[in-house]
């Protein structure tokens, strides 16, 4: 009994360290490089996100309010975003300041050094160089609890900035008591409008001094008045005092501001952090990991750690939430949150919540569902009530359909109703898409990624039908989703753009485009993660799609056109710092090669996770990126959420154990086979028996020169099959002169305005009909274009700004021609001696991605194309600031006779000071040239 005992003593401390997960976890992976992190601390799935903000702009690298690279902190707000490339939150912030009492965050703020910096699960602290004060943080789920030490004597303040951070609407900040106030902000950035309400409250009395207000107030005392947007709270102190804040937050309303007070009773900073840890340490032993290597137990860890930092809790105590109407609402038997970043998480992030967090991902889907009604739509990419309908698809129905087929029971048919709205809409490219079957230049911008986006959500969709024996809508979306075959081009063996019923040309599978969404060819053209074995077929099966993949990985790193900073982490032309790359690895099991992904997987999680700051090769994306991670140390992947089964290969980690929240657990090993992995979690789940869908046939496309010509134009129609049968027909203004469609046979020669359409038939099945416009100039015109174009933006031809086209307001269609840092200069050749009595050009501005009117446009007339004489000249009314996008024409009349004018709009210049990216230089966006 002594020995047994003896042995107790010293493995039971043991045991307990081998529970302390939350040691592992390093909040400060990911808050350098592109991570865009933040170290504070926070809850899993919390609504407050209290951290330290040290950025006060939207740049880029500041998205999360902290950057590593940083030595000034201006505050600490309450609400954060964990790793998005777009800026917002940052809501509350309160700094605390010795004798510094101004508004102004260069004055307030304070040095600090990352030698007096701590931060770990649930808990941050800072020194504040400037104030000599100590910072510490920690936080409940609705409650943010501050502690701050002041190490000298005199006069302490906080100071309550509601102008910190995204451009503040409306602000209200009211005095309760000596001890107390509640604040309103609402902000527009990302989220157009966004609502907070938060209630705060001091362990001592204090004094109300300096207010920012629109009205002429000093010297407060507390009599419940109502300030703006700035205060300033006071209090003596003597070395060594100790001042504690709480500060408890609220979607929906000062009552549940109040209310979630509640979460923390009493002033025990201690206590509280002490339950911060433990609920972070029962949620990160869902996932047992046994190593001798510490450091890479941080990396998993943290990686786990940055999985739970969204989506967030959204509704109060009482289960009240703003619902996307921005009307308070009641949740009954379900959590409700926000924060959906779907583009990113729906690859890997809720594939992995299907393991670990099986109730949150029921309530996931609930508050869709609750979107969806009070909203309109299911989420895209929604944020704090708001559809940011940022990135692109509706991915939502790919959560959806995994969790459905997975056996998750929630209201079928409702969501099955949501999904089908979302995907019957006429917006973003859909009604094309649904018409065509595929997208093109002509309809929508990002039209490659879209598309093949779409086709494997009409994919999830499809799996519910046939879960739900709506085989007529079943056959329909399994149509739908092999649309991705319409833009698969035969020759480079990549997907293409089309534009006017062609391929695109010139096409460089490395270039960064408008025709992708924050990517280039190669990274979307193993996107049919649906359809894997279907894209071999059309590679033409498994060697050459495995040369392929060998070519995607061994390609240099470059890219070509447009610079996007998402793309990072690259071998060759795979980018693991953003998306689109992440199933690929995985794809060599399709065609026989498990070594080939072991090696490229096992590559990524060495080279590309560390225990670093930057230790994220790109955007942490709302926990995708780490979830990527913690799905492959296990040996599996996602390839095609909605389907049962992982994609698998050799496990990272000698042993890890998987604790279900059933109580059931799996341990995975090195050796664990691959069907057990291939099952792992939903084994004894049934899968659905397809239904072999009727192949599509794609569509034709044309081939011509130009799609305005001056004579005569000569079209060829081509097919991906050259024994497929070819039908078109020809309208000229609106009218046929055959009756119906025609069998192909030879080019057809177009004289006049027309268009062509046409369809393939094979073995009795049609594919859709793609259609060509082509229009005869007006004029002769020819034109001679003086400056260089950007390679992006050359709407094809010169004589684009000539060909009667008017370019809208979408210019990612390529319908405009752009010059950046330059002016625009062209001289066009009438042909003739002609009257003239003006000329009028029109111009885009679109302040934001850098496109603004030129400062002026001047118009020069000739006899013989050497000597100009000055027509007229005028300036831009829309100022640079102006954020609208927006076509003005710019019209100088005089009259003439002239045969060549010559057209000069002067670039603006530099983007001014108030542009984020100010000191860069701006475009000229120009179309439509026209003399009358």
């Amino acid at each position: 009994m002594q020995k047994n005992y003896f042995l107790s003593l010293i493995f039971f401390p043991l045991i307990l360290l081998a529970q302390n997960y939350h040691q592992y976890v390093n909040p400060f992976i990911g808050t350098g490089g592109h991570g865009h992190t933040f170290p504070g601390a926070t809850l899993p799935f919390g609504m407050v996100q209290l951290s330290p903000d040290t950025r006060i702009d939207g740049s880029w690298d500041g998205c999360s309010g902290y950057h590593y690279s940083d030595n000034l902190i201006y505050g600490f707000s309450h609400t954060h975003l964990s790793g998005t490339g777009v800026s917002d939150y940052g809501d509350i912030l309160l700094m605390p300041t010795m004798g510094v009492e101004s508004f102004v965050p260069t004055e307030y703020s304070s040095r600090f050094s990352h030698v007096n910096e701590k931060a770990s699960a649930g808990f941050y602290s800072v020194h504040l160089d400037k104030y000599d004060v100590d910072v510490e943080l920690t936080t409940s789920t609705r409650v943010g609890f501050h502690k701050y030490k002041f190490n000298k004597e005199g006069k302490a303040n906080i100071i309550l900035d509601l102008n910190h951070r995204d451009k503040l609407l409306d602000g209200k900040i009211k005095i309760i008591d000596n001890k107390t106030i509640e604040v309103y902000r609402k902000s527009e950035s990302w989220a157009t409008n966004q609502q907070i309400w938060a209630r705060i409250e001091f362990n001592q009395s204090m004094s109300f001094g300096k207010v920012q207000s629109h009205q002429n107030w000093e010297n407060l005392n507390y009599a419940s008045k109502i300030i703006d947007n700035g205060l300033i709270i006071s209090r003596n102190v003597k070395e060594g005092d100790e001042l504690m804040v709480k500060v408890s937050l609220s979607f929906t309303g000062f009552e549940g501001a109040r209310l979630n007070t509640m979460e923390i009773k009493d002033w025990d900073f201690q206590k509280v952090k002490t339950k911060a840890e433990e609920i972070w340490n029962k949620e990160l032993s869902k996932i047992e990991v046994k190593s001798t290597d510490k450091n890479k137990l941080t990396i998993f860890y943290t990686a786990l750690y940055h999985t739970m930092l969204q989506p967030n809790v959204a509704q109060d105590l009482d289960g009240k939430y703003m619902g996307r109407d921005f009307k308070v609402h009641q949740a009954k038997d379900f959590e409700y949150f926000t924060v959906f970043s779907l583009w990113d998480t729906f690859r890997a992030a809720h594939p992995l919540y299907t393991l670990i967090q099986k109730r949150r991902t029921v309530d996931f889907i609930k508050t869709f569902i609750r979107q969806y009604e009070e909203g309109g739509r299911l989420p895209v990419w929604e944020l704090a009530a708001n559809e940011t309908d940022c990135m692109i698809g509706y991915h939502s129905v790919s959560v959806i359909a995994d969790a459905m087929m997975k056996g998750f029971e929630f209201d079928y048919e409702k969501v099955y109703e949501a999904s089908k709205h979302s995907a019957m809409l006429n917006h973003l490219g859909l009604e094309a898409y649904k018409k065509n079957g595929f997208i093109s230049i002509d309809d929508e911008h990002e039209s490659v990624s879209k598309t093949v986006e779409y086709a494997y959500d009409d994919w999830c969709i499809a799996q519910m039908a046939l879960k739900l024996q709506k085989m007529e809508d079943y056959h329909y979306f399994m149509e739908r989703s092999q649309s991705w075959k319409n833009l698969f081009d035969p020759e480079t063996k990549l997907f293409r753009p089309k534009k006017n019923g062609a391929w695109l040309t010139p096409f460089d599978g490395r270039e960064v485009n408008n025709h992708f969404t924050e990517g280039n060819s190669w990274h979307y053209s193993f996107f049919a993660p649906h359809d894997i074995y279907g894209l071999i077929q059309f590679h033409g099966g498994n060697k050459n799609f495995e040369k392929k993949l060998d070519e995607l990985f061994k390609l240099p790193t470059q890219t070509t056109g447009r610079n996007q900073v998402d793309i990072t982490g690259l071998i060759g032309q795979y980018a693991h710092g953003n998306e689109p790359s992440h199933h690929v690895a995985y794809l060599y099991n399709y065609v026989g090669k498990p070594e080939k992904t072991k090696q490229r997987v096992h590559q990524i999680l060495d080279t590309f996770y560390t225990n670093s700051p930057d230790g994220l090769i790109g955007n942490e994306d709302c926990g995708q990126m780490s979830a990527w991670y913690i799905l492959s140390t296990m040996g599996i992947y996602a390839v095609t959420p909605g389907e049962i089964g992982w994609q698998t290969t050799t496990p990272y980690f000698d042993e890890i154990k998987i604790n279900f929240e059933d109580g059931t657990s799996q341990i995975i090993t090195k050796n664990t086979s691959k069907v057990d992995l291939h099952n792992l979690g939903f084994g004894n789940v049934q899968k659905l028996i397809q239904k072999d869908p009727q192949p599509i046939v794609p569509v034709p496309y044309f081939q011509y020169k130009n799609r305005s010509f001056a004579d005569e134009m000569i079209v060829e129609i081509k097919s991906l099959n050259p024994e497929d049968t070819i039908y078109f027909i020809n309208y000229i203004d609106g009218v046929t002169y055959k009756l119906g469609y025609t069998l192909y046979s030879n080019p057809v020669s177009i004289y006049a305005t027309s268009e062509l359409s046409s369809y393939i038939e094979r073995d009795g099945v049609k594919s859709k009909i793609v259609s060509a416009q082509f229009y005869k100039r007006p004029h002769d015109y020819s034109i001679q274009i003086k400056s260089k174009v950007h390679p992006l933006y050359t709407a094809d031809a010169p004589e684009a700004l000539l060909d009667g086209i008017q370019g809208t307001e979408n210019w990612r269609k390529g319908d405009w021609q752009g010059y950046q840092g330059t002016d625009f200069e062209a001289v066009i050749d009438l042909k003739k001696m002609t009257e003239i009595s003006f000329v009028s050009a029109n111009f885009l501005q679109d302040a934001r991605p850098w496109i603004l009117m030129p400062k002026s446009m001047k118009v020069y007339t000739s006899t013989d194309g050497k000597n100009f004489q000055l027509l007229g000249e005028i300036e831009t009314s829309v100022k640079p600031e102006d954020e609208k996008l927006q076509i003005e024409t710019l019209k100088v009349d005089g009259k003439t006779t002239a045969r060549y004018i010559k057209v000069i709009a002067e670039n603006y210049g530099e983007l001014p000071e108030s542009h984020i990216s100010a000191g860069e230089p701006a475009y000229i966006f120009v179309d439509e040239i026209l003399v009358e």
